[in-house]
């Protein structure tokens, strides 16, 4: 009887892996079946041929090179033909691109760099979140607020970035008191007063820097504008070009754009880890919540951190 058992167990083994191989597809079939599908039904609405150069098992899937255009990509298919898999994601290296991205450099004292629009309700935001920050680590971080290259809010936003610009050059120490009451309700008139800046002596440097930039001088001429729609604001030209800025607003720590939340608490974390040995600072608990876009003091639900972007 036990002999007869596993005569049978036997039996039905060799059963399924007969009917296991019969559902797979040979390599030659699957390559077919592959490059049918793709120009029958991926293509149909694009235009074009692909042809599948190669094919060749990898792990569980067919790996197939496919070449469009003069272009080669990388799809995979399930051993017996029902399963297509546009593009294989490499797990390993994206973990490992995400864990880059996020790892700042170690300094003494970090240098912070936030790139905004001054009236980019998402650069305001950013803004917003930052300020407890500062507020907090003092002169234990170099921190400086600079523009993106082109604005999107006419030309009070070329104005206010001028005089924000002249500010944080010529009254660094009355910087913050100024930036936190114009997050407010967006008076600069009103805030200047408040925070105790000469006027006068604002205005004199605030046109001096204007002629040595151009900024008004390009805002009249349509064909320096950024993608011929928004006026060039080139003061950090340079800066930009270097990390690849494309809209507000944009965080860089010691020399590296950061990803990052919007509120005090996360932009606090993100700052203390570019430091070699945190400051007591450092430890000190802020808000969790995100502040809203644009002027004003409520904060905003959850949600996908947006941006000001001229180039999309």
């Amino acid at each position: 009887m036990k002999n007869l058992f596993m005569l049978v167990v036997v039996g039905w083994m060799q059963l399924f892996v007969t009917f296991a191989q019969k559902s797979e597809l040979g390599l030659e079939q699957a390559q077919i079946k592959g490059e049918e599908y793709i120009n029958k039904i991926l293509m149909s609405n694009i235009g074009g041929k692909v042809k599948v150069k190669s094919i060749s098992e990898e792990d569980c899937l067919y790996k197939l090179i496919i070449e469009t255009n003069g272009q080669e990509y990388i799809s995979y298919m399930s051993k017996d033909g029902k399963k297509f898999f546009q593009t294989g994601r490499d797990i390993d290296m994206e973990m490992k691109r995400y864990i880059d991205e996020r790892t700042t450099v170690k300094l003494v004292k970090p240098k912070v760099e936030l790139f905004v629009m001054s009236y980019c309700p998402y650069g305001i935001q950013m803004e917003k979140g930052i300020l407890p920050v500062l507020e907090t680590l003092g002169n234990k971080i170099d921190f400086e607020l600079k523009f993106c290259s082109y604005a999107m809010h006419d030309q009070k936003e070329l104005t206010e970035q001028l005089r924000e610009f002249c500010i944080q050059k010529q009254y660094p120490e009355l910087f913050i008191n100024y930036l936190s009451c114009f997050l407010e309700e967006g008076n600069s008139a009103k805030c200047l007063v408040k925070s105790g800046i000469d006027t006068i002596k604002l205005n004199s440097y605030i046109a001096a820097t204007d002629k040595e930039y151009h900024v008004m001088e390009q805002f009249k001429d349509n064909s320096t504008w950024y993608m011929n729609k928004y006026p060039s604001f080139n003061i950090y030209k340079e800066d930009n070009i270097k990390y690849n800025l494309k809209g507000s607003p944009n965080l860089i720590i010691n020399g590296k754009k950061m990803p990052s939340g919007r509120d005090p608490q996360s932009l606090m974390e993100l700052i203390s880890s570019a430091f070699i040995e945190p400051p007591a600072e450092c430890k000190t608990k802020l808000s969790s919540a995100n502040p809203s876009p644009g002027f004003g003091s409520a904060n905003a639900a959850p949600g996908p951190n947006q941006e000001c972007n001229g180039s999309k």
